[in-house]
């Protein structure tokens, strides 16, 4: 299918743009959604969310997942029999990528690069091996290729930031622009944290920040001011269906709440909502000396995803007229705190 001439990305490289039909484009719609990498919590939930909307489901990952759906087994890096899952599907998500959440040994660095750009190369490598490829391809990418700005608020029109995420945020979206179909739409999502209800996939963020405010060491990190962007579940596999299903989608989206908070700020509300001593108004501080000797030795990760932080804006879903089921992080942890605990 053709291309119009391609437009910039955050640092002016060139993104294809999709002209193909809305019948091509529609075809996610109650159909077979492939799930690569989606095993975890975010696979999970988005799984959950799509078949409840009426698609079949199947999962692409190295282990079975703790919850029943189809799955193949691959080991994301090189091509195989698991390719005919993807011919005649209606549409591909690909979540794939080491945890970010850990030491960053020079181990750990290379993989959670090799992880996210090797499997999106061979899932193209798949796409053209098939005789009916997904005429959709949603795409996992990370806000946090915009760095860690102390104040500014990023939009998908500002500069790329310094360090290891936007170096692999860099590397992962050109390995989609290598390995996407000219016949396919292809969207990313610059996702932020998101927050959601555990799952067979696992806690995600809120597993280990809820059970920090409970036992009242839940306050302010550092100086309090770095910015958290998050995004409710919910929004988030709204964002993944309508990527699937709406063909006026391409390109990039900061896919994350309209109100991002300092830090503090979202400490203090999600202890008014986690209960424990944190419902009681004890948060405890953690000055930054503090977070990084802890958190390589206790809670085994990089302190540096507590001190810093990025205030995101989704100027282009704003513009496209989105709404977010859940804006403001009140209302977010409201909900997600109240239906754990009527379970």
């Amino acid at each position: 299918m053709p291309l119009r001439a391609p437009r910039a990305s955050g640092d002016g490289s060139p993104i294809p743009i999709y002209t193909g039909s809305m019948t091509d484009a529609t075809r996610a719609d109650k159909g077979r959604i492939v799930i690569a990498g989606g095993s975890g919590f975010l696979g999970i939930s988005l799984a959950g969310h799509l078949t409840a909307a009426g698609n079949e489901v199947v999962i692409l990952s190295r282990r079975r997942p703790a919850a029943p759906y189809a799955h193949v087994a691959w080991d994301a890096r090189t091509l195989g029999d698991w390719s005919s899952c993807l011919d005649g599907a209606a549409g591909l998500v690909n979540l794939v990528g080491r945890t970010v959440d850990c030491i960053k040994t020079p181990d750990h660095c290379d993989e959670i690069l090799r992880s996210r750009v090797e499997a999106t190369l061979v899932l193209g490598q798949a796409c053209r091996r098939v005789a009916s490829p997904p005429p959709v391809w949603a795409q996992m990418s990370t806000a946090h290729i915009y760095g860690d700005p102390p104040e500014a608020h990023c939009d998908e029109s500002s500069p790329f930031g310094y360090g290891l995420a936007p170096i692999v945020g860099k590397a992962w979206e050109e390995a989609l622009a290598a390995a996407v179909l000219p016949s396919q739409r292809s969207v990313l999502l610059r996702t932020s944290f998101v927050i959601g209800r555990a799952n067979a996939g696992g806690a995600g963020a809120l597993g280990t920040l809820g059970m920090l405010a409970r036992l009242g060491l839940g306050g302010t990190v550092g100086h309090g001011r770095q910015g958290m962007s998050w995004l409710h579940e919910l929004d988030m596999n709204r964002l993944f269906e309508r990527a699937l299903t709406d063909a006026s989608m391409q390109g990039p989206y900061i896919t994350s709440s309209p109100t991002p908070v300092p830090q503090r700020l979202f400490m203090r509300t999600l202890r008014r909502h986690a209960g424990g001593l944190g419902g009681l108004g004890i948060g405890l501080p953690a000055f930054a000396w503090m977070v990084r000797l802890g958190a390589p030795l206790i809670l085994r990760t990089d302190p540096e995803l507590a001190l810093y932080g990025r205030f995101l804006t989704p100027r282009r879903l704003l513009d496209e007229g989105y709404n977010f089921s859940f804006p403001t992080l009140d209302a977010a942890l409201a909900d997600l705190h109240t239906t754990r605990n009527s379970r």
